[in-house]
C-alpha cells in the first residue's frame, strides 16, 4: 500500500517538474540583434532603445532589450541558456575581461559586451580599437 502512496504523490511531481523544465528550453525561440545579425536574442525581447552615439569611445553602438526574468533579482544572475546560445553561434566568451555584470564575447574580428540587469540587457557592440 506504502508503494502506491508514494508512487501517486511523487509521479506527478516528477512529471510536473521535467515537463516544465523542458517546455521552457524548447519554448525559447531566437531572433537576431538589430544592431547585428549574428547577435542571437530572445523573440520575446523587446527592444528598447538604440544608441548610435556613445560618451564611452570604446562603444560603436548599443541597444537595450527587456526580458522578464533575464538577470534574476538586481541582475545578479546571467542566464546560462541564453549564454550557451550565444556560444552555439560562435561567440567566445572572453572571460578574463568580465567586469561585473558586463561580459564580453568574441566572434572573427568582432567584441560584443552584454550587460545583464534585472529584467533588461544591453549589448554594445566595440570599436575595434577598444581599450579594455
Amino acid at each position: 500500500m506504502n508503494k502506491y502512496l508514494l508512487a501517486f504523490i511523487w509521479l506527478p511531481l516528477i512529471l510536473f517538474t521535467s515537463g516544465c523544465t523542458s517546455s521552457t528550453q524548447e519554448e525559447q525561440e531566437y531572433g537576431v540583434s538589430s544592431i547585428n545579425a549574428e547577435i542571437p536574442i530572445p523573440k520575446n525581447a523587446k527592444e528598447i532603445e538604440v544608441t548610435t552615439t556613445s560618451s564611452n569611445p570604446n562603444i560603436k553602438i548599443g541597444v537595450k532589450y527587456e526580458l522578464d526574468n533575464i538577470g534574476g533579482e538586481q541582475g545578479l544572475y546571467r542566464s546560462e541558456h541564453y549564454f550557451n546560445k550565444l556560444n552555439d553561434a560562435g561567440w567566445i566568451e572572453q572571460e578574463d575581461k568580465r567586469l561585473g555584470h558586463v561580459q564580453f564575447f568574441e566572434k572573427k574580428d568582432t567584441v560584443i559586451a552584454i550587460e545583464i540587469h534585472q529584467d533588461t540587457f544591453d549589448i554594445h557592440e566595440m570599436n575595434k580599437d577598444a581599450k579594455f
